[in-house]
């Protein structure tokens, strides 16, 4: 049987001028954030709160419900509440059982790419498919994508990427970023169009233009961004991902955004922005989007796979018009539409503002991650690179032979890491582990960061990290 946590400690003065509801969540608040509350501890009910207290249970409930959209404490159907949050040290301290002898080691998923899943409230989650599940389904396919889907993608677009967009007129719905680069390959780029890749780069993308016949060209990149002067002559499109390089981590600055924009206007290119990890950043001010500096060349890629979860299939394609309209005549003529499972959980979950809890949660947690992660490297003398926005950083190695001796000596100890070299579509000009920090949890990176940094130390002192930091 589990039992309730020894008696909260909350003082509240009846005196203040500060509603009791929101002294009550700073109070519990600060008790989860200095340890006095520790991550996993039950909570009372908001009724036997409220009698401990002799407050109304709506001051009670008014407190839960605000930590809970912070992501200080979760919800366990039928089992109670609990705190989600551990201390700012940020590991949590309690002892663990050790493996049993002999057993072989989980891994722990430390690969860029892939979402916090695991924090996806699933109250909210199975709500959002209840919801989904009353839809009627549909008489006809929506070739652009559900109307109400698109406009939750603008306003997300203008919530949180300052992007201001026309529903009817630009936004189409998408499978997501790699299905949106195959879309465009086939309908707006015809074969033997050159196309030029940020170099190292998303391979997705460059095996969905390749399969369509485009011609891609590697293009370098440095702490600016993608380098404009290797661009071919008679090249037809860019891709690349400003808001957070993948794999390098770095941002695209605003001088280059702009030199970008303005090239491709006079060279008659159409930039693909993919906006990989554009929701997430740290310590820095925003950047212009390129599909707002120029709305009349740039095609604005996002999606839900980062944010929630890839098996969700909705992303979005924010587009001129002529391209929007040869990429509805290319659905049409081959009777594909994306699908609108997707499409309805994400109206439901903006509907019941979990979408916005989520992401909340989402950055809070994603910040303290980074943050432990930069002071642990830093304290060990270890170089690193892109930590300023996005979920994963880059550690550099001197080699394609370093590399693959820390991926296979991680492996050995039970971490999954990823190397640079393999991004590269032409030979392999950057080394190091692309670090991710989403997809385990907190338990998993708090016990595989110690084991990494040892296996460093060992292989790679900190003297050999910055051969390549270009």
């Amino acid at each position: 049987m589990v039992s309730e946590s020894p008696a909260l400690p909350v003082t509240l003065n009846r005196e203040s001028t500060v509603p009791l509801a929101v002294q009550l969540a700073e109070e519990l608040r600060a008790a989860a954030g200095d340890g006095r509350l520790r991550s996993g501890d039950r909570l009372p009910s908001t009724r036997a709160l409220a009698v401990q207290l002799r407050v109304s249970r709506t001051v009670t409930a008014a407190a839960y419900e605000q930590l809970h959209a912070e992501g200080w404490i979760t919800g366990k159907h039928g089992s109670g509440t609990y705190v989600t949050t551990a201390p700012p040290g940020f590991p949590d301290a309690r002892p663990r059982p050790a493996p049993a002898p002999g057993a072989a080691p989980s891994l722990v998923d430390l690969r860029p790419g892939s979402p916090w899943a695991g924090g996806i409230d699933k109250p909210a989650w199975r709500r959002a498919w209840r919801g989904a599940a009353d839809v009627l389904p549909l008489a006809r396919h929506e070739r652009a994508g559900l109307p109400a889907y698109r406009a939750v993608v603008a306003e997300h677009l203008l919530r949180h990427r300052g992007l201001r967009v026309s529903v009817d007129e630009s936004v189409l719905a998408t499978g997501g970023t790699t299905a949106a680069v195959a879309e465009l390959a086939a309908s707006v780029l015809r074969r033997g169009d050159v196309v030029a890749v940020e170099e190292p780069g998303y391979q997705r993308a460059v095996q969905a233009m390749e399969a369509a016949g485009l011609r891609v060209v590697p293009a370098p990149v440095d702490e600016d961004g993608l380098l404009l002067d290797v661009i071919p002559a008679g090249a037809r499109a860019v891709y690349c991902s400003p808001a957070h390089q993948y794999p390098l981590g770095r941002r695209m600055s605003a001088e280059r955004r702009v030199a970008l924009v303005e090239r491709a206007r006079r060279a008659g290119w159409l930039v693909i922005e993919d906006d990989y990890d554009g929701e997430l950043r740290y310590d820095v001010a925003p950047l212009p989007l390129l599909a707002s500096l120029a709305p009349d060349v740039v095609v604005h890629l996002g999606t839900t796979s980062k944010i929630l979860t890839p098996t969700l299939g909705a992303g979005w394609m924010v587009a001129p018009p002529t391209v929007v309209s040869a990429v509805l005549a290319h659905r049409e003529a081959t009777g594909t539409s994306p699908a609108p499972a997707g499409q309805l959980v994400l109206v439901e979950l903006a509907r019941n503002g979990d979408l916005g809890r989520h992401l909340r949660r989402l950055r809070r947690e994603l910040s303290e991650r980074r943050t432990f992660l930069v002071d642990a490297l830093s304290a060990a003398g270890v170089r690193f690179l892109g930590d300023d926005a996005g979920a994963h950083l880059v550690i550099p190695l001197p080699s394609a032979a370093a590399e693959d001796r820390l991926i296979a000596a991680a492996a050995a100890r039970g971490l999954e890491l990823d190397g640079l070299a393999r991004h590269h579509h032409g030979p392999p000009t950057w080394f190091g582990i692309a670090l991710g920090y989403a997809a385990c949890s907190r338990p998993q990176l708090t016990t595989a960061l110690p084991a990494l940094l040892a296996l460093l130390s060992e292989t790679h002192p900190p003297s050999s990290h910055p051969a390549n930091l270009g």
